[in-house]
């Protein structure tokens, strides 16, 4: 039984794996651009399975940010994973044993859970196959993309490293045609955003608490609205 689930498990993990192989080469390119090294860029993929998480870190990193700065940032950004955890939590099996619970939380993505989710009941084996390809694929492709942009023309590099933001798009835009309040919490961080970039008076507010500032205002925006069109 354990064998047959591990193998539902690998099975299941394929296109995430293969998803993830294409997205990590943009975040293997933009962190060797902003002047990281390679080797240090793998190893961050390979204990930071978070794509959000790794493309914001690697930013507050390159502008010099403080680690009080990276840690607020990592917490806003990720915060989800932990409500994914906690309501994957209400399927897994009694195999699940308090270890195994933390090791196997550290990787749980948007996909991963999406995934599990769909399980009647999920068993530590079933996870360790999900997990392996998706693993695999995030750090390969980081590699590729990191070897890439140590070798590739500047010109080259600089347009692979868009690839990032695409995924962005790609994640956010199916979200917002689906639910208006996706849709303002989008508008509302990116207005935000863009007047802490622009505006003179904000200069002094780095990276890192500009997407915290961005992200939670939005966030708390779009909930108030929402609250108060269903109150009506």
């Amino acid at each position: 039984m354990k064998k047959k689930k591990f193998r539902q498990g690998l099975k299941d993990g394929i296109s995430i794996g293969l998803g993830y192989l294409s997205v990590s080469v943009g975040i293997g390119i933009t962190a060797v651009s902003s002047g990281m090294q390679a080797l240090t860029a793998v190893l961050m993929s390979m204990t930071n399975l978070t794509s959000a998480g790794q493309a914001a870190g690697i930013a507050v990193i390159a502008t010099g940010g403080a680690l009080l700065e990276m840690a607020l940032v990592q917490l806003v950004i990720n915060l989800r994973y932990s409500l994914m955890a906690i309501s994957l939590s209400q399927k897994v099996d009694s195999g699940f044993s308090t270890g195994k619970r933390l090791f196997l939380g550290a990787f749980i993505t948007d996909e991963i859970f999406a995934v599990a989710s769909t399980q009647d009941e999920v068993c530590p084996s079933y996870m360790y196959g999900l997990i392996i390809i998706p693993y695999i694929g995030w750090a390969l492709g980081t590699v590729l993309g990191a070897v890439a942009g140590t070798v590739l023309p500047f010109s080259v590099i600089t347009a692979l490293s868009m690839a990032i933001y695409g995924m962005f798009i790609a994640i956010f835009v199916p979200a917002m045609k689906k639910s208006p309040g996706v849709v303002i919490a989008v508008l509302i961080a990116a207005t935000i955003s863009a007047i802490l970039k622009v505006v003179p008076v904000f200069s002094c507010i780095s990276y890192g608490f500009s997407v915290i500032i961005a992200s939670v205002t939005g966030a708390v925006a779009a909930s108030f609205i929402s609250w108060r069109k269903r109150s009506k």
